[in-house]
């Protein structure tokens, strides 16, 4: 559920709390008809390899490319394992091939929201990875931080809450009026605590 609109895969409660404000970013970023099998899906051993051989002239026709998938994922309500490989190639041709493009690091963070959605959280760590350390002047790195840390948070995903409160931790020191930093301050309170404990304290609080 890293565009709300776009997917509905099962998630576990807690994380459902903790990442419902992913939808607040990027909800303006864009995706056109392309055909999966022009396409072959990248491994996640060598992801962060930039491709080779690209058939593409320039970035701009990459960045279409790229725009255009946005646009078809945005207006599913589901996303089948086709089209989510097709559009993590897609994006991740564009974030190597166009790296110095303001673009990349946002297109970074959209494989990993794609990884997610089809469970491969190997890949998306690699992305989200690549995106905190290749851009560490990124305007949204604290977002890139938080789903990270989401990942780390999960007990079904990278399941390493120390790892998890660090990175909250980092959020809040360098990110302090951020909407980031207010989401993490929210979800370390949720470390270490049960669906049914969470739930009781929500009630409560109503």
């Amino acid at each position: 559920m890293i565009y709300l609109k776009i997917f509905f895969f099962t998630i576990n409660f807690k994380l459902l709390l903790k990442i419902i404000v992913i939808i607040l970013f990027l909800n303006a970023c864009s995706f056109s008809n392309i055909k999966s099998n022009e396409f072959k899906t990248p491994d996640t051993s060598d992801i962060n390899l930039a491709q080779k051989n690209i058939n593409y002239q320039s970035c701009s026709v990459l960045y279409n490319e790229a725009r255009k998938i946005d646009s078809i994922l945005l207006h599913q309500n589901d996303i089948n394992n086709n089209s989510a490989k097709t559009a993590i190639y897609t994006f991740i041709n564009f974030s190597n091939f166009c790296k110095d493009d303001s673009l990349a690091p946002i297109y970074l963070i959209k494989t990993a929201q794609v990884s997610i959605a089809i469970k491969n959280i190997p890949q998306a760590k690699i992305v989200l990875d690549r995106c905190i350390e290749d851009y560490p002047n990124f305007k949204d790195k604290s977002c890139a931080l938080f789903l990270l840390a989401q990942l780390f948070d999960e007990p079904t995903y990278l399941n390493n809450e120390a790892e998890a409160k660090r990175l909250y931790e980092k959020i809040i020191t360098e990110f302090p009026k951020s909407d980031w930093a207010l989401s993490a301050k929210g979800a370390i309170t949720f470390i270490g605590k049960s669906d049914k404990q969470i739930l009781e304290e929500i009630k409560n609080k109503n």
